[in-house]
């Protein structure tokens, strides 16, 4: 059975390394599909070998986390009856069973042990939206402990036009400031790996990342993030949801619109800035053979 990719952002409709956000129903908040136990599973197992590297919270925090929580378990049962049943203060979901009453346990890890997305709690401060509590399990070339704390310029600060003192940059805290408690938005990121690992804590700042795309194109796979923001009603604070696909690269043959994806993604590596490569974890020197296995493969689809 071919494989189905569930989002494609290469494919040429928007342009990298802009803001891209539009507007979400919500009832298409959260999206579990036949992976959930996988990802629930390694979402444990990543908690018991390091559990500050996957969750920080600063204090004042535990409120707004347990109002990720209170949304999730009366999101999840109604828009997703099929996957998730509540039994008074369990949620059952893929064979698994998390107790929402856990005292044990932060609100913001039962919550994130719910769903396949990571979880971050951005909140206001006199100098702008900070990173005040997180359950990321499966960061993408960076971890919770790096970025924990930090404010929304210390976040981007390696994201190419996104730093401190642009526009960019700007944008971005005026659109958390003005964003209603009755919207929500959603962006895709893209970038390309050397493996299909869920976790890639690794800082993509640090030399022989192991996670780097390979110039043996047919190896790599397209880590793509989907990823949702909303005010939370009662704190006022933003939740951040991270969601991770991993697709090997020769997936997209599979696809019905394989020959555009494949050309679009080339161009889209065609026009990067060095810096830009650098951030979607390429090597220059990666580039051209990338490419031109693009560019074929688009050939051979067409």
């Amino acid at each position: 059975m071919p494989t189905k990719i569930a989002y494609t952002p290469y494919d040429g409709s928007a342009k990298p390394f802009t803001i891209g956000l539009s507007q979400l129903d919500f009832e298409k908040w959260i999206e579990p599909d036949d992976q959930l136990g996988l990802y629930l599973d390694l979402k444990r197992q990543i908690l018991e070998a390091d559990h500050d590297g996957a969750f920080q919270a600063e204090a004042g925090t535990e409120d707004a986390q347990q109002e990720v929580l209170s949304l999730l378990s009366e999101y999840l049962p109604r828009f997703h009856g099929g996957q998730y049943q509540r039994s008074g203060d369990a949620m059952h979901m893929a064979g698994r069973t998390v107790d929402l009453k856990d005292g044990a346990m932060p609100a913001l890890i039962r919550a994130g042990l719910l769903i396949q997305d990571d979880l971050v709690i951005m909140r206001r401060k006199p100098d702008g939206w900070h990173f005040s509590a997180g359950f990321v399990a499966f960061p993408s070339s960076w971890s919770v402990q790096e970025k924990f704390g930090q404010a929304m310029e210390g976040i981007h600060a390696q994201v190419p036009g996104f730093e401190g003192g642009t526009r960019n940059a700007e944008l971005i805290n005026r659109m958390f400031d003005k964003l209603a408690a009755d919207r929500m938005v959603t962006r895709l990121n893209w970038s390309i790996k050397g493996n299909g690992n869920l976790p890639q804590p690794i800082s993509k700042h640090i030399d022989d990342d192991p996670a780097t795309a390979s110039a043996e194109a047919m190896k790599n796979f397209v880590r793509v993030e989907r990823q949702t923001l909303r005010r939370l009603p009662r704190s006022g604070d933003i939740l951040f949801t991270i969601r991770v696909y991993a697709d090997p690269i020769t997936a997209i043959a599979q696809q019905p619109d394989a020959a555009k994806l494949f050309q679009s993604m080339a161009d889209l590596l065609a026009d990067m800035t060095t810096e830009q490569l650098a951030y979607k974890g390429l090597l220059t020197t990666v580039r051209e053979p990338l490419r031109l296995f693009l560019l074929q493969q688009a050939q051979k689809a067409a």
